[in-house]
């Protein structure tokens, strides 16, 4: 690999300092656009960094927990103010960092400083409550922290994923230790930055970098880490589940496998739209992405059509030139990875309308690079049907009734998102109280999460314990104690 500029080495936050790792090892961080482009060298830490992060963590706790409600909003509101600030940098490493393209590259730098925004104000409404007694004594609880938090995230929204872990965790009195996904620590580290910035005493959040392998489990199973928060995989949530202690509290958002319907009285061209953006925004690496569309046999071949024609539009390329609506996939295994299901749906019988391949012409031969694909002819046992793919990848299937695609929807052991698109409002009201989704859309993507609002799925997508983003946020973090005088 050819390096044609100066590379920045980073390093871990622990106790309020910036510091090397023990190992003395980095990693290189390369651009998924370009892999002759190094973003920076960053920490190969170990165990014995993760046990400096966790002691520097429960060191802090005790005396953050004592700062006052608008003391710590105070210093979310400066870190906000910096975010915003530096959105055009930020959003530009991010897209050289990820893929995504620019715009929404800045607008994900954005959003997080509303989301530091929103949990400083709704820290200042952690409450307890009185309740009645026989006697006429005293008796309340009050919400207390639960001390360390781990915060494991990954590379797909690599800012506002953080934000919503690490703002409500620590507007309610928590210490944490963050471990970005390594495919993206520089948009943790510039997260970090602002906070730090803003006036975060030492040791309340640290910060470290490093494969899962070395530093994954300590974080988890450690016994002074009283609660650990995970977005990835399914699979690596299950692990996570297997290692921690029974007294640590977990939440865990996990995989999707997302459906679309789209009834015969849908507008076919907003269907389309909800397609394109659903299912091929960000590339398709999206734990919310759509990948299955049931479509009323009265319309499928309109809807192909159009589908395919507004999908054959689409430019992909590096995230920072003008027009491209698709940017690389995040990393050389991603795009092995979606390259194989293609080939599986192809294996399998369904037929491949557009898209699949690997795009290398020019300067897209430097980055990794895949036409967004369109199966029909498939099958609901088909792998591309049924596993998560995390690409820009979409089975389409005919189906002739509203039960007929329900049924199908539902016939998935993941239920994150799910969708509909018709102008019957019955139809809507029976698809909302029907699928089994934590997050359900009438004539919206299946992407796209209001920071306000609770977040998280259903059956193998999650945990189903605490829920992320929103007022119900603040839940995991807090343990009630019940006082009586």
């Amino acid at each position: 690999m050819t390096i044609t500029t100066e590379v920045t080495t980073y390093h871990n936050l622990i106790d309020g300092q910036w510091v090397e790792p023990s190992t003395r090892q980095y990693f290189e961080n390369i651009n998924p656009a370009d892999s002759d482009d190094c973003i920076g060298r960053f920490p190969a830490s170990d165990e014995e960094d993760a046990e400096r992060a966790i002691a520097s963590a429960r060191q802090a706790q005790k005396e953050w927990a004592k700062y006052s409600p608008s003391n710590k909003a105070a210093i979310l509101y400066r870190a906000a103010d910096l975010l915003e600030e530096r959105a055009e940098q930020y959003g530009r490493e991010l897209t050289r960092e990820e893929g995504k393209v620019l715009a929404q590259a800045v607008m994900e730098v954005k959003r997080s400083a509303q989301t530091l925004r929103y949990y400083a104000s709704e820290g200042l409404n952690v409450m307890g409550q009185t309740l009645p007694t026989d006697d006429g004594s005293l008796l309340y609880t009050r919400q207390e922290p639960l001390g360390v938090v781990s915060i494991i995230t990954p590379w797909n929204f690599p800012i506002s994923i953080p934000a919503r872990k690490i703002a409500p965790a620590l507007v309610t009195g928590n210490t944490v230790i963050f471990k970005p996904a390594s495919d993206t620590p520089l948009a943790g580290l510039r997260f970090v930055e602002c906070l730090h910035e803003a006036g975060l005493p030492a040791g309340v959040l640290n910060f470290i970098t490093g494969s899962a392998a070395k530093i994954g489990n300590i974080l988890v199973s450690h016994k002074e880490i009283n609660a650990v928060t995970f977005t990835g995989s399914t699979h690596a949530g299950e692990q996570i589940y297997k290692n921690a202690s029974f007294r640590t509290r977990l939440q865990l958002e996990l995989g999707g496998k997302n459906p679309l319907i789209v009834m015969d009285d849908a507008d076919v061209d907003q269907a389309v739209q909800m397609t394109i953006a659903g299912g091929f925004s960000l590339t398709g690496q999206a734990c919310t992405g759509t990948s299955r569309v049931f479509v009323m046999e009265a319309i499928y071949d309109t809807y192909v059509k159009r589908l395919v024609e507004a999908t054959g539009k689409l430019t992909v390329g590096n995230g920072l030139d003008e027009g491209v609506k698709l940017g690389p996939l995040a990393n050389e295994s991603q795009l092995h990875n979606v390259l194989a299901y293609v080939e599986s749906g192809k294996a399998e019988g369904a037929t491949l309308l557009i898209g699949g391949e690997q795009l290398t012409e020019g300067k897209l031969g430097k980055g990794y690079y895949v036409s967004p694909a369109i199966f029909v002819d498939v099958h609901p046992e088909m792998k591309i049907m049924r596993e998560e793919i995390f690409g820009p990848v979409i089975g389409v299937l005919k189906v002739s009734s509203f039960n007929e695609a329900l049924a199908l929807a539902n016939d998935t052991e993941y239920g994150l998102a799910a969708a509909i698109c018709t102008s019957d409002e019955r139809t809507a009201t029976q698809f909302t109280e029907q699928i089994e989704a934590g997050m359900v859309k009438v004539n919206k993507p299946t992407t796209g999460v209001a920071y306000n609002a609770p977040f998280g799925g259903m059956k193998n997508s999650s945990t189903a314990t605490y829920r992320e983003s929103g007022r119900d946020a603040l839940d995991f973090y807090v343990q009630a104690k019940t006082i009586y005088r």
